[in-house]
């Protein structure tokens, strides 16, 4: 249900981002603390200011006004992905060749769940990180839990 809710939203929300040359980056309905909430992740060259997601949120409340996709009460939040961002989708993965990121599995590989690294990309299914020994790691992109690019103070 959670993927379907966030599939149709996306449906939605594509054509209001789009037209205003903005980047879907992902769509998430969550239940956090008794509460929903759906969260839509936006993006464009030189970052997203409140007045775009000011924007963007007014023209998707009232598509979702009309076609109510969401049955339970929750809260609306349109945002940038923030310097951390994850990366989601294949595209990401050229764009971000040679940043930093952190990358975490949902399972333990030989005691470790976190890694950090150089991107070296994706290839079919496999991620690919160059770790500051030199040495590549790889990854099932399905064994990912969340890969996001590493912010360094």
């Amino acid at each position: 249900m959670k993927r379907s809710i966030e599939s149709t939203i996306e449906e939605i929300v594509l054509p209001i981002v789009e037209k205003n040359n903005f980047e879907l980056i992902d769509v998430e309905y969550v239940k956090e603390a008794g509460h929903y909430y759906l969260r839509v992740y936006i993006d464009k060259d030189g970052g997203i200011g409140l007045n775009d997601c000011k924007m963007v949120s007014d023209e998707l409340s009232e598509s979702l006004d009309k076609i109510d996709p969401i049955k339970e009460n929750y809260f609306l939040e349109i945002s940038s992905p923030g310097i951390d961002r994850p990366l989601k989708k294949d595209k990401d993965f050229d764009r971000y060749k040679g940043r930093d990121v952190e990358l975490k599995l949902y399972k333990a590989l030989d005691g470790q769940k976190q890694f950090e690294g150089e991107l070296v990309g994706l290839f079919e299914d496999i991620i690919k990180i160059k770790t500051d020994k030199d040495e590549i790691l790889e990854f099932n992109k399905k064994e990912v839990s969340i890969i996001r690019l590493s912010v360094k103070i």
